[in-house]
């Protein structure tokens, strides 16, 4: 019966793929995350970032660990209910990231002020300058999403990370065990 198995070109070329398929999720996941830790989430890629939402300040629209994609853009691309990301910098918000809306636009002189706010407060945040803009949310990504609650839930991380790395090395790990019988094989 194995022997059969091993034989079948279709099964080969399935297990190849699923092989493939393995490698290439569990190379997505790992790159993100060591792109936004290494980062410290300020690499853009095409003026494209991504950033995790940490908080429940956005809820319902944004929960914790979902990833928006932001795009770098001008001041004056940003209109009032637009989701920004943005360094902040007072109280708080002092060299933290934040994902909030623009609830109200100043001009004062050449300068463009945001008045920004989660969804989820009550109290408005301290007054933002352009300068501290990251990036508008463009969309929330729901696949990235969903792997970022399971990565980080220790559980999920086990089962996402783990265990496809572990089934990968045991395919491996059969394919060069069958490689040598067959070279042992064509010796003889």
């Amino acid at each position: 019966m194995i022997e059969k198995i091993k034989n079948n070109k279709v099964l080969k070329m399935i297990m190849m793929i699923m092989k493939a398929i393995v490698s290439f999720f569990i190379i997505v996941v790992i790159s993100i995350i060591f792109i936004q830790r290494v980062s410290n989430n300020k690499l853009t890629l095409g003026g494209y970032s991504i950033y995790t939402i940490i908080t429940e300040s956005m809820l319902p629209k944004y929960e914790v660990y979902d990833m928006v994609i932001t795009k770098k853009v001008s001041p004056n691309d940003i209109a009032v209910g637009d989701d920004v990301v943005y360094m902040g910098q007072k109280g708080d918000f002092a060299d933290k990231i934040v994902t909030h809306q623009v609830i109200n636009i100043e001009k004062k002189g050449n300068e463009v002020f945001f008045h920004t706010k989660g969804l989820a407060n009550d109290i408005e945040d301290p007054l933002i300058t352009s300068s501290q803009i990251l990036g508008k949310v463009t969309m929330k990504s729901r696949i990235l999403s969903f792997v970022s609650r399971v990565v980080n839930n220790p559980y999920g991380f086990y089962f996402v990370i783990f265990v496809p790395f572990g089934i990968l090395l045991v395919m491996e790990v059969i394919d060069i065990a069958n490689e040598r019988k067959e070279y042992k094989s064509s010796k003889k």
